[in-house]
């Protein structure tokens, strides 16, 4: 109901709420190609029905030509989508990478498919300032509020990074309507404290979608987000899996339900 609520009271604001079927990456050919394409792995096109890459990216708006830098890209979810597509179009893919950058370059440093892909260390320059079109950070911003002034300066980061009025893409576990968990440790956060972080930072909310909403996620798991996939934690650091532990249970949620929020740099 409090999703309804919010999700009614969202065309008086000026944002747009778009649900999970309503754009498809079929509005634009080369994605389409490129996220069927072979260069991704069985692992990452196996999450594609929890993680909608096409309508995803159409929300965030994506276009072809454009300079995007993701945030801790880690297993390449996004990368093997991003880098093709923008070498086809013109455009420029950045990785901010918080360790092994050298790891992360040599993965991707094929130019055939994957075109030129720059690394940078998250934390530093992500390239000249307002030099960029759209910042994606996915499921990043819980592990950035354990550490006080952390999320506020990498925020500020990305501010400089864009160009006036530039796009900060943003997905994360969402803890509403439940409250959130004392600084979000379980990994799920509340959507009305992320837009409030994010807008004290210089930046406009100006759309959110339900496209990877999780109706099943009860947000109530022994091991918090990590407990669902794709990771399926069964047991704390060094302790045994506890009796009556069923992985099944936790396949059959799926993957989180998650906020997909659209910033604009102010």
């Amino acid at each position: 109901m409090l999703r309804r609520q919010l999700l009614s009271a969202v065309p008086a604001l000026g944002i747009t709420a778009i649900a999970g079927g309503a754009l498809a990456a079929g509005e634009d050919p080369v994605l389409a190609r490129v996220i069927s394409g072979s260069q991704r792995t069985p692992k990452n096109v196996a999450r594609d029905p929890w993680r909608h890459p096409g309508a995803t990216l159409t929300f965030w708006g994506l276009r072809p030509g454009m300079t995007v830098v993701e945030i801790e890209p880690a297993g390449g979810y996004w990368t093997e989508i991003l880098a093709p597509y923008l070498k086809q179009t013109g455009g420029r893919y950045i990785a901010a990478v918080s360790e092994d950058s050298s790891g992360f370059a040599a993965k991707y440093a094929d130019k055939a498919v994957w075109g030129d892909v720059t690394v940078t260390a998250l934390g530093g320059a992500l390239g000249a300032p307002g030099s960029a079109d759209m910042v994606i950070t996915a499921r990043n911003i819980h592990d950035w509020m354990w550490k006080p002034g952390e999320l506020s300066a990498y925020l500020a980061s990305f501010r400089q990074a864009l160009k006036p009025g530039a796009i900060l893409a943003v997905e994360e576990h969402r803890a509403d309507p439940r409250p959130m968990n004392d600084e979000a440790h379980d990994g799920y956060v509340s959507t009305t404290w992320l837009v409030n972080a994010v807008d004290k930072t210089g930046f406009r909310l100006d759309g959110r979608s339900e496209i990877n909403a999780n109706p099943k996620d009860d947000k109530n798991h022994p091991f918090g987000v990590w407990t669902l996939p794709p990771t399926l934690r069964s047991h704390a650091k060094d302790q045994p899996v506890p009796a009556g532990y069923d992985a099944a249970k936790y396949v059959a949620i799926g993957e989180s339900d998650r906020m997909t929020l659209r910033f604009r740099k102010v």
